[in-house]
């Protein structure tokens, strides 16, 4: 980490910290319209980044932070989706030059899980191949927005969560074995999409770098035994490999495409997608890790339909591994080595740089005496990033670190009770009060970490 160049950052998302519903000409996103259990917190105001913006860029500063991983948020930079918007354009101007004047590299997603409700009303939104020529419009308006100044760029993160989630897709199909079907198509329709994205970047970019944000999947087996072997490496291809194939190879695992043809949910492909797809290869791999995955074959007369639709298959169920420490929220365990195997496999498969985009613990922290003593994030962060050392020092080409997350951020479903920053946000649920910035132990840990590695 000291002997070359190694960015030190920190992550969030648009839908997650921004707010500002409804300000600077921003569109209504999917994220503004999802369903949210009543007392906890949507986005409108999330962690009000948008009116904090420059507090917020102060306090990375002090961080010593080289880099800030966050998104666009679609709708403001395209208002309802379809043209671009000019004070959603100017936000993100300043936000950029603010970042580089403080010798912080902007790092952007371009699709981190909000996209255009009026996509999903007109036309049902990634089912449809519309999507991806508008996806690839908006990724035009950024490419020449701020192509002049940043060079580092992810495209979707972690399609695995955003196929398979309804309020974020607009998949509201009742009938399961439909809603499957529409899943994968539009999983497809977002590989071509994001092929067709770097080809324009390549136009637009020069001397940049862009590739997919990957939740990445390290897969045990409950047990030894064949089936679970066999369940392990099935979870791999489902969860991880379809997505990162079809980034990296241009194509899908054969037991991922045996499984939907079987299934009757192969999606629907047309002439040419195939030389899209082969071409247009990525420069590194974004990483998001928390911990690993147990799982184990599926007894014949277990229920599953419970599980996220990821899960929901006869080939694998989830397992308990009882190795590792658990905690309320992360209850597949803590496992720091995970990060070493995984990063292992991807580069071993693909022979990409690749960066740890998201990295984090998350806890009901409380603020006590205005301070929050949050040690337990510490261990977690030092484990995870020893383990970078790790992998640097083998040879492996590891660009940076993010732990996600910079600031306290609305959850999807736990809005404001479960927390990941590295900065307390002094609100509730259900009490914005002024969104004030308190920073934890673990800023200022964190930020000593990183002094000691320059």
């Amino acid at each position: 980490m000291r002997e070359k160049k190694f960015y030190w950052g920190a992550s969030t998302s648009a839908f997650q910290v921004e707010g500002g519903y409804g300000e600077g000409g921003k569109g209504i996103a999917t994220t503004d319209v999802r369903n949210v259990p009543k007392g906890i917190a949507d986005s409108k105001i999330a962690s009000d980044h948008y009116h904090h913006m420059l507090e917020d860029i102060d306090l990375m500063k002090e961080l010593g932070i080289n880099l800030y991983r966050f998104s666009f948020n679609w709708t403001r930079v395209m208002g309802d989706g379809y043209e671009p918007n000019p004070e959603g354009i100017e936000f993100y101007n300043r936000l950029i030059n603010k970042c580089i004047e403080n010798g912080i590299e902007p790092f952007p997603t371009l699709y981190h899980f909000e996209m255009p409700q009026a996509f999903v009303t007109d036309f049902d939104g990634w089912h449809s191949r519309k999507c991806i020529d508008q996806f690839v419009k908006y990724a035009e308006v950024c490419f020449r927005n701020f192509g002049d100044r940043i060079k580092m760029w992810g495209t979707i993160n972690e399609q695995l969560i955003v196929t398979a989630a309804p309020d974020l897709n607009g998949n509201h199909e009742p009938d399961f074995d439909r809603k499957m079907k529409n899943m994968y198509q539009m999983s497809y329709h977002m590989s071509l999409a994001e092929k067709k994205t770097i080809h324009k970047f390549r136009e637009i970019v020069k001397d940049g770098q862009i590739g997919p944000v990957c939740s990445m999947q390290v897969v045990y087996p409950e047990s030894p035994s064949p089936e679970n072997v066999l369940a392990a490496k099935n979870a791999e291809d489902l969860l991880q490999n379809c997505f990162l194939d079809m980034s990296v190879l241009g194509k899908y695992p054969m037991s991922y495409c045996n499984y939907l043809k079987g299934s009757g949910w192969f999606p629907q492909v047309e002439p040419g997608d195939k030389e899209i797809l082969e071409s247009n290869k990525p420069d590194m791999i974004g990483i998001n890790y928390y911990c690993s995955t147990c799982v184990r074959s599926l007894k014949s007369e277990e229920d599953n339909s419970n599980l996220p639709p990821f899960y929901r298959n006869n080939l694998f169920t989830l397992g308990s591994n009882p190795y590792l420490p658990k905690t309320k929220w992360m209850e597949f365990g803590i496992d720091p080595e995970g990060l070493y195997i995984g990063i292992r496999d991807i580069y071993e498969k693909y022979n990409l740089p690749m960066i740890i985009t998201e990295n984090g613990l998350a806890y009901s922290d409380k603020l006590e005496n205005c301070k929050v003593h949050d040690e337990y994030r510490i261990e977690y962060l030092d484990q995870h990033i020893n383990q970078c050392e790790r992998l640097l020092k083998e040879g492996y080409p590891i660009l940076g670190y993010c732990p996600w997350s910079l600031i306290d951020l609305v959850s999807s479903h736990q809005g404001f009770q479960k927390r990941y920053g590295l900065i307390y946000i002094d609100r509730t649920d259900e009490d914005p009060k002024e969104c004030r910035r308190i920073p934890k132990d673990s800023y200022y840990w964190y930020k000593n970490r990183i002094l000691a590695c320059k």
